[in-house]
């Protein structure tokens, strides 16, 4: 029955040919402000559970590949950059895309070796068989959305067996999300040079929340901890927040902890640079689809 109904999903799109050139990373709002994603290089079975509100995200691995890490997420930004692009330009994206490793790896800044090939697939499989159910953008919260980050993915041959690149469909959440301009945020090239999982995942929270607000904006440690979805005790997870406000790596952004009267601890974010700033670093010109 899976492998009917992937075969005519298939059948039904047109195949969108990944656009040349260096794109701005665009990024999905909702994938900035929730937690979805492991923030460990190691793999992680157990799931992401998370509610707040009436939103409510669970998140389940498979225990051959693990949950998909924020690492393996950088491939759904390559794909909502294409899918905005496209959309901005007067051309019409697809849920299939197809492009060469070369171009999803130079993208996010990674290397292209044989190697690096191989990471590519394995992001791909756990992006696959990441499985999540969520109330996101749902009339209700007993109304649960549930898919994987990639419906399926597969290597393309010519008739001799020589590679000819790659083919994947993202799911119909993911693309309505990006295909909506007030649920997409242009994002600064330099988030792909950050190494650490909770860096990265600090970042586009702040740029979700702070944006380009003069005054920033703040979090509890203990808001940010259960908005992380970390396994980490909230000792440790603090422990690391101070680090990274101690080295000061997020683009674009100064944090700084403030101390309440109770004696708890608030990260406090505030933009650095003017509203161009993290465009003109990501070496291509904003559309007007894109979000400051």
């Amino acid at each position: 029955m899976t492998s009917a109904r992937r075969s005519t999903e298939r059948e039904q799109l047109d195949l969108f040919r990944a656009l040349p050139g260096d794109l701005a990373p665009r990024d999905a709002q909702d994938l900035m402000a929730y937690p979805f994603f492991s923030l460990a290089k190691s793999k992680r079975l157990a799931p992401i559970d998370f509610k707040a509100g009436t939103i409510v995200i669970r998140v389940e691995a498979v225990p051959e590949h693990g949950l998909a890490t924020i690492w393996d997420a950088d491939v759904l930004i390559w794909a909502a950059s294409q899918i905005v692009e496209a959309r901005d330009i007067g051309l019409q994206p697809s849920r299939l895309m197809a492009a060469t490793p070369y171009e999803i790896l130079s993208f996010i800044g990674r290397g292209v070796s044989a190697r690096d090939y191989d990471r590519l697939k394995a992001a791909l499989d756990r992006l696959q068989s990441t499985t999540v159910a969520t109330s996101i953008r749902q009339l209700t919260e007993r109304r649960m959305h549930r898919f994987s980050w990639i419906n399926e993915w597969k290597e393309r041959a010519d008739p001799h067996g020589r590679p000819l690149g790659l083919e994947l469909i993202v799911p119909d959440w993911f693309y309505a999300a990006v295909l909506d301009d007030a649920l997409v945020l242009t994002i600064d090239r330099a988030y792909f040079g950050l190494t650490g999982g909770l860096e990265r995942w600090l970042y586009r929270l702040v740029r979700k929340h702070g944006g380009r607000q003069q005054h920033g904006w703040s979090f509890d440690f203990a808001h940010l901890h259960a908005k992380s979805g970390s396994l980490s005790p909230l000792k440790h997870f603090a422990y690391d927040l101070r680090e990274i406000v101690r080295r000061q790596p997020l683009p674009g952004y100064r944090l700084s902890i403030d101390r309440t009267l109770n004696g708890s601890e608030r990260l406090a974010f505030i933009p650095t640079e003017p509203v161009h700033g993290a465009a003109a670093r990501s070496g291509a010109p904003l559309r007007p689809g894109d979000k400051l």
